[in-house]
This record gives C-alpha cells, structure tokens and sequence, in this order.
C-alpha cells in the first residue's frame, strides 16, 4: 500500500553536447555511427511486446548515400494492424489502473536512458537514417526526446494536482480518465524527438497506442522502441506498425474504439484523416479527440532598424538547418530596400563557406533530403524559377543525386510578394526573399498576415520597441510560435512550447500540460456528507 502523494524530479533541460574536434564525445559518436552504417539490421513491427515479421519488407538507406544499405523493415498486412489494435485494447485496463507514479518511472527511466547509454546510438541512427548532423541530431535526437519525457512527467503531476473547489459538507474531486478506447499516432521523419513524444505522451497519461512512424525515420524509431522495452513499457502500452499509410488508417478508423489521434505531418494528410474520421463519427463510442502538428510557411519580417549580422545568421540558420525540413523552417523573407544591398552581400559571401555532404564529416552544415521525391519536387521548383521573369536564384540553385539527394543552399529573390515560392510550403532548402520600400512597413505587414494558409512560425527583427510593440499585435494570429530578434526555429522544450494555429494544427503546445490534457477525459466526483432529507427549500414556507 503507498498512502503517499509523490513528486516527481524537477525538470531541467538537458545539456546540449558540443562535439568540438578531437573530442571524445565526437569520437565516441562517430565510432557508434560506423558500426550502425555496417549493422545491416532487420526492424519488425512491435505488437504487444514482440517482434513481429510479415512477408513484405523494404530497404533503409542513408539520404547521402541512397545505395548504401543499413537494412530493411517488415511492412504491415491489414491483419498486423488488428493484431496491434487488439494488443491495444487487451493491454489497456492493466495499464490505466497502474498507479500514475509506476507510469511517471517507466517514462523517467527512458530519459535517463537516452541521457546515458543510448545517446550515441539514438543521434548516430538520426545522422544515419535522417541525414543530420551531429548537432542537430544531439539537439533533436537525444535532448528534445529526454526534455519531452522529463518536463511531460512533471506536467502530468501538474494536471492530477489540479482540484475544484469545495464548500463546506461537499468534497469535489476531478479524476483524469484516459481516454475510452485507444490512441493513433502518426509521426513524421524529421524529429526523432517527435517520434517518441507523439505515442509517449498519450501513453504516459494512461492511454494505449497504435504507432505508425514514417517509413524515412524507422532506423531511429527501433532506437526508440528498445528504449522504450528497457525502460519497462508493459507489453502492448504503445504498438508500431509500418508501411501503407492509407491501408493502416483505414484498418484503424473501422475500430469503434478508435479514441483518438495524435498527428505530425503534412496539411493535407491532416485534413484528410479529418475528413475520414468525421465520415464515420457515428461509429465511433467518443468523439475523437484530432490532435495535429502540420505545415508551415514561416516567415522573417525585418525592419530598418534590424541588425543585419543577426538577421543574415537567423535566414542561414533558419532557412537552411537539417536542409530546410523543419516546418518551423524561416522559407518567406521581406526585407527593406534601404538595407538589401548588404543583406544580399553578407548572405552571398557566408553561403559559398557552406559545406555539405555526408554528416560523419563534422565541418558540413547541410547534408542531403531525405528522399528522391523529395529531391525531384524541389529541384523542378528551381528548373521553375530559373525560367521565370519575377523571381531569380540570388545564390545556390544546384543538385545533385548521383549518390546522395543533395539540393544546395538556395536564395531566390522576387519583386512579386505573391510568388508561388513565398506561399507554398517546399519543406527544403530554398529562401525566397521579398524586398519592400521602408515607407511601406504597414502594408507589409498586413502581407506577412494574408500571404500563406499556414500560422505556426514567425519572427521580426527590429530595435524600435514602440515598432515591435504595433507589429506583435498585428501579426497576433500569424503564428503560434512568434520570435523577436531570433530565428523562427529551435523551441525549447519546457521554454518555448511549439504548436501552430490556422492551416498548421491545432495548436495544443508539444512541450507545455496544454497537450496532455488532450489524452484525458475529467470525471467530477462530488460527495455530501450530509445530504437533505427534504425536498422543500427554505422559500417554500
């Protein structure tokens, strides 16, 4: 029996590694990542704690080296997906009743974990698997994982400390039910960190998960996954399956227990899976709760008073990290023509100093898309623009994908604000740069507000507070995660809760309690001590 009300460990966000030259740290990572590059490994679904095989499998590559091998993962038949439902559903009374505290130590342990024996294995697999470098695997990989799990555990007290009032005769108690049913996740390949969060947050509030990782993270996701067995994840809490999206949505959404879903990805899938599951409402014992992180086209706005050594870096860094695919990533920029001359200048010089390639050379900044889809859509949208009248390539507009999918570092400039490339979303390395007259700051800034569908980053660069001041009311709805005098990517766990409104999700902050609240259900439990032994009220005589 335990009578004791616990608190768990206070977060603290964990440290970023430098892995600077001759380090052994670098050296420990590098090791990690050259015996991963010849593992050749098999990943199977995992359904109720075990390795599962089907008949089907496809081959992992490297996005820099696509004729590499690192191995191949098992794809998932319709009756994979029922197996791993029911696995769900048979696992979720034993695991919602487990005291919260039993779950908060499953989830510590696998920070601590990550923190400690996996952290080589788990960046070295997203530098792999993903194309990252070093550092934005350790920022990703290791330390937005572990920050997640920490600062979610710690969120969780928060949420089941949280009481009604109660008057004098009456006790009222708020229970936080998991939902009735079981969680879809569905995660995205650019975040590792989000790989694990997405299905580790629903399941940390007493839910039971159906994971389908993307089909270009899945070296990194079994990383995940041993994490997750080692730290002590009773068996079928969280079920991943792979392959056919539109097959293992499908097979879910027939489950009337299907409760709801927690989403990373592109607008359209989102508002499609919407769709889907509103079109069979009727089955299902809830409604649904649609939780769902998607696109972006976030945007750089400068004023004239800006510094142009801090806004070139943020443009570079902002537009040009893990190649562009972030869909925090800083893609539309409007800069005034009082300053271009040497924005242009300073971007042109410090682009010819990037290096990419392979991220096991650590002086890279850049390495290759993800995959060749990826690496066609992007190199027509440059074939596109070299033919057309109102945009030109400031600097960049290469490729290459005779061994990697390689896009260069590319800076396009237009005289027309509603260029195809300063509205679409093309999740790659390719900044699109409007310049307006000074005079003009107001009528841009109702721009920046009408270009794009999307509102999930943005940032200003200014050092006229009353301007600053006008534009953050201005642009209140542009973007769920706004930054002054910073880039538009990078939110920190526990810092910066990240989430996005308009066409990029529905803003229920990854990082924050405000996320969790989404994968319970209240219960009001109210008790009277003494309760009346009449119907008459006082007034009644």
């Amino acid at each position: 029996m335990n009578n004791s009300i616990a608190s768990v460990p206070f977060p603290k966000n964990e440290p970023i590694r430098s892995y600077e030259p001759n380090s052994e740290e670098k050296k420990s990572v590098l090791k990690t990542y050259n015996k991963l590059k010849q593992s050749n490994i098999e990943v199977p679904m995992w359904i109720n704690g075990k390795s599962v095989k089907s008949s089907k499998t496809h081959n992992m590559s490297p996005p820099h080296n696509h004729k590499h091998s690192l191995g191949k993962y098992y794809l998932a038949e319709k009756k994979h997906v029922e197996l791993a439902i029911k696995s769900a559903l048979n696992a979720k009374e034993k695991w919602l009743n487990m005291p919260w505290e039993e779950r908060a130590a499953i989830f510590l342990k696998a920070a601590e974990l990550i923190a400690g024996p996996y952290r080589d294995k788990i960046n070295a697999a997203t530098m792999l698997g993903q194309s990252k470098t070093i550092f934005q695997a350790e920022v990703d990989a290791a330390c937005e994982l572990i920050d997640f799990l920490k600062f979610n555990i710690h969120s969780m007290q928060h949420i089941y400390s949280q009481q009604p009032k109660s008057d004098s005769g009456v006790w009222n108690r708020l229970t936080y039910r998991p939902l009735e049913g079981f969680v879809y996740a569905i995660t995205p390949f650019n975040f590792t960190a989000i790989s694990g969060n997405l299905p580790g947050s629903a399941a940390m509030m007493g839910n039971t998960v159906v994971w389908k990782p993307s089909d270009h993270q899945i070296f990194s996701a079994k990383i995940v996954i041993d994490v997750f067995k080692e730290a002590g994840l009773p068996d079928g809490v969280i079920n991943a399956v792979y392959g056919d999206p539109e097959m293992i949505t499908d097979t879910i959404l027939k489950s009337k227990y299907f409760s709801g879903i927690h989403f990373t990805g592109s607008t359209t899938v989102f508002k499609n899976l919407w769709k889907k599951i509103g079109a069979k409402i009727d089955n299902f014992i809830s409604y649904p709760r649609i939780v769902g992180e998607t696109g972006g086209k976030d945007f750089i706005i400068a004023h004239r008073s800006a510094k142009i050594d801090e806004l070139v870096t943020a443009i570079i860094r902002g537009g040009f990290e893990f190649q562009g695919q972030k869909c925090s990533a800083a893609s539309r920029i409007y800069i005034p023509k009082s300053m271009s001359k040497k924005v242009f200048s300073k971007l042109k010089k410090q682009i010819s100093t990037i290096k990419m390639g392979s991220p096991e050379n650590f002086e890279n900044f850049m390495t290759a898309v993800i995959h060749e889809n990826s690496f066609d859509k992007l190199s027509r949208v440059i074939k596109k623009v070299k033919k057309d009248r109102d945009a030109k390539i400031l600097v960049g507009g290469g490729y290459n994908k005779s061994k990697g999918y390689f896009i260069e570092p590319t800076i396009i400039t237009t005289s027309n604000p509603k260029y195809f490339t300063m509205e679409k979303e093309l999740f790659g390395p390719i900044v699109t740069i409007y310049t307006f007259d000074d005079s003009k700051w107001d009528k841009v800034l109702n721009l920046v507000d009408e270009t794009s569908e999307y509102a999930l980053t943005g940032a200003i660069f200014c050092q006229d507070r009353y301007i600053l001041e006008e534009s953050v009311k201005k642009l209140e709805n542009c973007a769920g995660n706004f930054y002054i005098n910073d880039k538009c990517t990078g939110a920190v766990v526990g810092q910066q809760p990240f989430g996005g409104a308009r066409g990029s999700g529905t803003n229920d902050k990854a990082g924050s309690y405000l996320n969790l609240l989404r994968w319970v259900s209240p219960r009001l439990i109210k008790e009277v001590f003494v309760p009346p032994r009449d119907y008459k009220y006082p007034f009644m005589g």
